[in-house]
């Protein structure tokens, strides 16, 4: 069944505009729902396994918007999104566009004042745990922009799983995006060189990644105590200063370069314990770092 073949079709929940892996996903999780899904994407074939599962196939964009009030968008870029959604944007009026797609703070802020300049309703948002949880409680969903829109779809977004609403500022959705992603890449390139490590002295990585997993909620704690510090501005020494680290490093340096494997990783470390030393911040302890990359210093 199509939107226009059937002109008497009940008004979707939810209209997903753009099929690519994610926005697959996104769909199959509002339809897992219960909530009546529109979908539409330039290649119509993508649509198909949806409409099995009991999506509505829209023929067009501009049918796509008709059938819902939110309107959820997951392209490749936001130039795309304009694109699409330009030639019919006289249909966004009075909808909320929710836009999943990956971009800048600069982005989502010129898309959140298009969005109003034509009686739209904007969210920009964020899947933060990939595809493969999408749906499930566990998956993270940022959201920033109006919060009107957020408060009226609260409930159909949590479909996708935990919809965090981060303020009004629609750039605070692509911020938290990339910030995360930086978290997420310097905790895995810790874990590589770990893996590289103890691997040198033949440890299955499974072996080491159970062990590692069980250490992981005392480093979390430290995240949120340490957030507390630079909150604050007083850096105490409770968990070692950076002197203490720095000479800690220096055995995972020596260790590292012993067993043969590269030393990128804890190079960086040292060099971030370096630059918090020469700061005057020695016997501070270690979230003091962060003034340095705060101020945007570099090694010359």
């Amino acid at each position: 069944m199509t939107v226009l073949e059937n002109e008497n079709h009940e008004r979707s929940t939810v209209s997903v505009i753009g099929l690519g892996q994610l926005g697959t996903r996104l769909a199959q999780a509002f339809l897992s729902a219960g909530h009546t899904t529109t979908v539409w994407n330039r290649t119509a074939a993508k649509a198909d396994a949806l409409v099995e599962q009991g999506a509505a196939r829209a023929d067009s964009v501009a049918a796509a918007l008709a059938a819902s009030e939110l309107v959820v968008v997951c392209l490749p870029d936001y130039a795309t999104v304009q694109d699409l959604l330009g030639p019919v944007v006289d249909g966004l009026r009075g909808r909320v566009l929710v836009n999943l797609t990956s971009g800048t703070p600069e982005d989502a802020t010129r898309a959140a004042d298009w969005a109003a300049a034509h009686g739209a309703g904007y969210l920009d948002g964020a899947a933060m745990s990939g595809t493969r949880l999408v749906g499930r409680p566990e998956a993270l969903f940022v959201f920033s922009g109006s919060p009107e829109a957020f408060a009226t779809h609260r409930q159909v977004l949590a479909s996708l799983g935990n919809a965090v609403y981060l303020g009004s500022n629609p750039m605070l959705a692509p911020v938290y995006d990339t910030a995360l992603f930086g978290l997420v890449w310097g905790a895995l390139a810790g874990f590589y060189h770990s893996v590289a490590l103890v691997g040198a002295a033949d440890v299955d990585p499974t072996a080491f990644a159970a062990v590692a997993k069980g250490h992981m909620p005392f480093v979390t704690s430290l995240m949120v105590d340490h957030a507390r510090q630079i909150e604050d501005g007083g850096f105490p020494d409770d968990d070692g200063t950076v002197e203490v680290h720095r000479a800690a490093m220096e055995h995972l340096l020596h260790t590292s370069r012993t067993q043969g494997i590269g030393t990128d990783v804890p190079e960086l470390f040292q060099t971030l314990l370096n630059r918090a030393a020469a700061g005057g911040h020695g016997q501070s302890g270690i979230a003091s770092v962060v003034a340095t990359i705060a101020t945007g210093e570099r090694n010359v």
